[in-house]
C-alpha cells in the first residue's frame, strides 16, 4: 500500500490554543520542566497567545491559555501573564518573521549557556530542525522580566532562531509549533550528548560531516512529518480529556 504521511491523517484538527498546550506538555517531558519558568507565544496579528503565570507546563489546558497584546496586557483569559514575558514582547516587536517562540531553562541547554559555550552536534538527531546556527548571547543583563534586558537579549540574537542565553536558558523560534518542537527537542539532545561525551573524555571533533550539518541548518523545521504528531498522540493518550474543554 502506498501511504504518504500528512498531518491531517495523523492528528485531529487542532486550534492554536490546543497546539500551544500540547507543545508545552510535550516539551515538559523532554526536560523543559523548570517548575513555573518558561513561556510560549504564538503570534496572531498584533496579539499573542501565551501560557499564563502560576501554572506548570504539564498541567496547562487550552482553557488556561491567555491572549495578550504586544505591551503585555491580558486581553482574554483569567490568568496573569508570565513574569518573563518581556522577552517575547521585545522579540515580536523586532522580529516580524517569528510566529512561535519558546523560552525555558532545560538542564543541559542551560548548563552550556552557563558555561558560555556552543556544544558540537555529535549525532544526526541532534541536528534536526535547522534554524541556522545556534548562537550564544554571552552577556547576562538581568532577568528578562525587565524590558531593557529582554530587548538587549533579542538584539544580541540577530536573526538567529536558536539561542543559548548565558546565565539563563534557551530561546527557540520558528514559523510553526511543529518547527519549535523539533528544534527544542534536538537542541536539548545536542546539549545532553555533548555534555556526556565531554565528561566521558570523548572526541572533540564531531563525526557528523559538514554537509549533514549544513543541511540541518537550512531546514525550516517543518519537514519531518510524523515526529510532532507522534508526540501529540502520546500526550493525548496520557490525558484523553485534554481537548474536551473545561470540566
Amino acid at each position: 500500500m502506498d501511504f504518504t504521511p500528512t498531518a491531517d491523517k495523523l492528528l485531529p484538527d487542532l486550534t492554536p490554543r490546543e497546539e500551544l498546550v500540547l507543545l508545552a506538555r510535550a516539551l515538559w517531558r523532554e526536560g523543559y520542566n523548570d517548575h513555573l519558568a518558561g513561556h510560549i507565544t504564538i503570534r496572531e496579528g498584533d496579539t499573542l497567545l501565551c501560557n499564563p503565570w502560576l501554572l506548570t507546563w504539564d498541567e496547562l489546558r487550552p482553557e488556561h491559555v491567555i491572549r495578550i497584546d504586544l505591551d503585555g496586557n491580558v486581553l482574554e483569559g483569567d490568568w496573569p501573564a508570565p513574569l518573563g514575558i518581556p522577552l517575547h514582547l521585545e522579540l515580536h516587536k523586532l522580529r516580524d518573521d517569528v510566529t512561535v517562540s519558546m523560552h525555558s531553562h532545560p538542564l543541559y541547554g542551560t548548563v552550556w549557556a552557563d558555561m558560555g559555550e556552543i556544544p558540537p552536534v555529535y549525532d544526526q538527531s541532534s541536528g534536526l530542525g535547522g534554524g541556522g546556527d545556534l548562537v550564544l548571547v554571552d552577556e547576562y543583563g538581568g532577568g528578562v522580566d525587565v524590558g531593557s534586558a529582554a530587548r538587549d537579549a533579542v538584539v544580541a540574537m540577530g536573526d538567529a532562531e536558536l539561542a543559548l542565553l548565558a546565565g539563563h536558558g534557551v530561546f527557540v523560534l520558528g514559523s510553526t509549533v511543529r518547527a519549535v518542537h523539533q528544534r527544542a527537542v534536538a537542541l536539548e539532545q545536542r546539549c545532553q550528548r555533548a555534555w556526556h561525551i565531554r565528561v566521558a573524555g570523548g572526541r572533540a571533533e564531531s563525526p557528523v560531516p559538514e554537509w549533514w550539518l549544513e543541511r540541518g541548518r537550512r531546514s525550516d523545521g517543518n519537514g519531518f512529518i510524523g515526529f510532532w504528531e507522534a508526540m501529540v498522540r502520546a500526550e493525548l493518550r496520557a490525558d484523553p480529556t485534554l481537548l474536551d474543554g473545561p470540566a
